[in-house]
């Protein structure tokens, strides 16, 4: 029996679950001993293993201590909280009584979390530490329908001394014992979760998905990528994102898989040595972050092992190519057994050494990252969507994979091209709306379904998408040109000296970029042009800038004419969640940027280079 036939009959049908906490009661009666869920005990310093059958026993006392809250079918409930089994117990406990569910960020501002929490009129929050609703302190008048708060690490006589009678510490909120199970076996189509958009301009909208939406997404992209009862997967990407929800939650729980949760993006590659997962599901940051890693190590070291390295994988995306029938057999491909264990086996085994498949979403994958790790062993495939379509769209598969595309698109999932190329979607994955704003929801919805994704693609005779870019995030310079920025950043990432960038230049007559080095770049521009290694000063230093700019040059040169870059200035600090430069999806948040940066960027085309004038 092959690993997909095995696949087939472990797969929940969407008829039979009905319900996100019907497929894991089904789940539950299916494989009640096998493990669900590997989680690491801080306290006892290991990782502790949670069966099905456990996990169905703790969710009935959450959701005996959730009945005690004086909430009604329909109400919202939010979750602010890691990773982890506790995660779970408290959604299945939630929707097994009708109730919704609303994921927060960890990370996310207060003010931002307390829109959210505001808008969506959630009554119950769930946190892991007591912190976290301290942050809330400055924006709490604007959470009164609030009528609990539960910490997770909090003791009870902690609980006993916030001034909020509103908290309380899970341990003394859940009871000892757990009275009989509930389970909404409501409408299919009836609202599970109000997930929040990071958006990268404005107020976060509301996103409405049913139960049905979830579990056609998942049942389809479960056809798409074999996952068996067999395997293991790493969960790190918060489950407040959709990505994750539906590709790292739901699909490993509709096919009988375990997870197990990651400490942490530092702790990272620790746990894929001592996990060993057979499958990731990834965004191209972690990839990109990978890539610098290697790219790094092979720069300081010696050149034959660079070039070693680069035949490899030379010769193993050659296969690659080979097999999945574009492209013809070589003999250099009979070197692969020696070239697999000199170079890519070294690889795999820092990554677990098991790993089968791997997807990535959320955000373009460069072709050149693709390339690299395919040619080494490891099957990417990128996959489209976003959290209006619960969130996959396409998808590669592992027999069709064209890494410059994002695969066709999965089961059941239309697409067309509309005006300009927008990508056009319709299918069961599309949202009920957005939360409180018909407005919205009329702009991206047409009368016929058909959901307008923003994004500018073409479809190949194949039916294969590839992005081209995006209607709003398309700089139109001053002379006409029309160019996506996304494209010409992800170049120059490449080079590990870059940490972040961002192209500008909309109705300018040039363009220009806003770059934040990494150490490793601010060491060598520095060391290149014989100053100390202060990024401030750095920042200032028009020599250090001119480096930069022919650094940006060397990668982009395969671009056209028109998108040179002429100008650029070095920001001496990382953009990140906590500075409100980057969604906690790690997007740039482009109009915060540029708000920030306004004086730098006027300053910028101020400076006139040589031989251009506006």
């Amino acid at each position: 029996m092959t690993d997909n036939q095995r696949t087939q009959t472990d797969v929940i049908p969407v008829e039979v679950a009905k319900t996100l906490d019907g497929l894991f009661r089904e789940r539950v009666r299916r494989s009640p001993q096998s493990i669900a869920y590997r989680d690491y005990d801080v306290t006892a310093e290991k990782w502790i293993d949670y069966t099905w059958a456990e996990m169905a026993g703790a969710i009935a006392r959450w959701q005996t201590a959730l009945s005690s809250e004086n909430l009604t079918p329909g109400d919202r409930v939010a979750v602010m909280s890691r990773n982890c089994p506790q995660w779970v117990m408290f959604e299945q406990a939630a929707i097994g009584l009708g109730l919704v569910v609303v994921p927060l960020y960890t990370e996310d501002r207060a003010e931002n979390a307390a829109y959210c929490l505001q808008h969506s009129g959630a009554k119950l929050l769930l946190v892991e530490k007591l912190t976290q609703w301290e942050t809330f302190s400055e924006v709490r008048e604007q959470l009164a329908e609030l009528s609990r708060i539960v910490v997770m690490t909090l003791s009870v006589d902690e609980a006993s001394q916030p001034n909020d009678e509103r908290v309380v510490a899970l341990s003394g909120w859940l009871p000892e014992q757990a009275s009989e199970s509930k389970h909404s076996d409501s409408d299919p189509h009836a609202l599970a979760t109000i997930i929040y958009t990071s958006g990268t301009t404005g107020r976060p909208k509301g996103v409405m998905l049913s139960h049905h939406n979830i579990l056609t997404n998942a049942h389809a992209s479960a056809q798409i990528v074999t996952v068996t009862s067999d395997d293991l997967l790493l969960s790190f990407l918060p489950l407040s994102h959709t990505f994750e929800r539906t590709a790292g939650y739901y699909v490993p729980m509709m096919c009988g898989a375990t997870i197990a949760y990651a400490r942490s993006i530092q702790q990272l590659q620790e746990d894929l040595l001592t996990i060993r997962p057979t499958i990731l599901v990834s965004v191209p940051r972690i990839y990109e972050r990978i890539y610098a890693g290697i790219r790094t190590k092979l720069d300081e070291g010696p050149a034959f092992a660079k070039k070693l390295f680069n035949f490899a994988v030379d010769v193993g995306y050659s296969r690659f190519e080979h097999q999945q029938g574009r492209g013809r057999w070589r003999p250099a491909h009979l070197l692969w057994p020696l070239l697999d264990k000199l170079v890519a086996r070294k690889l795999m085994d820092k990554l677990g050494g098991r790993l089968q498949q791997v997807m990535s979403g959320g955000a373009a994958l460069s072709p050149e990252i693709s390339r690299i790790f395919i040619g080494l062993g490891l099957p990417i495939l990128q996959g489209y969507g976003m959290t209006e379509t619960s969130p996959v769209i396409s998808a590669n598969r592992l027999d069709n994979n064209l890494p410059s595309s994002v695969g066709p698109p999965i089961p059941g999932v239309e697409v067309k091209l509309g005006q300009h190329d927008a990508l056009l979607v319709r299918g069961p994955n599309v949202m009920l709306g957005y939360w409180n704003n018909p407005e919205a929801t009329r702009a991206i919805i047409s009368d016929d379904g058909w959901l307008n994704t923003g994004d500018i693609a073409s479809i190949d005779e194949q039916g294969r998408i590839t992005i081209t870019g995006r209607l709003k995030d398309i700089i139109v310079t001053s002379t006409g040109e029309k160019v996506p920025p996304a494209d010409m950043e992800a170049a120059i990432l490449r080079d590990p000296s870059f940490e972040q960038v961002m192209v500008i230049g909309e109705g300018r007559s040039y363009l220009s970029a806003l770059v934040v080095l990494s150490k490793r770049g601010w060491e060598n521009v520095a060391a290149q042009c014989k100053v100390q290694a202060d990024s401030a000063q750095l920042a200032e230093n028009e020599q250090a800038r001119e480096r930069v700019l022919e650094m940006i040059t060397q990668q982009i040169r395969e671009f056209p004419g028109y998108a040179k870059l002429y100008q650029v200035a070095l920001i001496p600090e990382p953009w990140t969640v906590d500075n409100e430069m980057l969604t906690p999806t790690l997007k740039l948040k482009r109009a915060k940027i540029m708000e920030r940066y306004k004086d730098i960027i006027e300053e910028l085309y101020a400076r006139r280079s040589e031989g251009k004038n506006e």
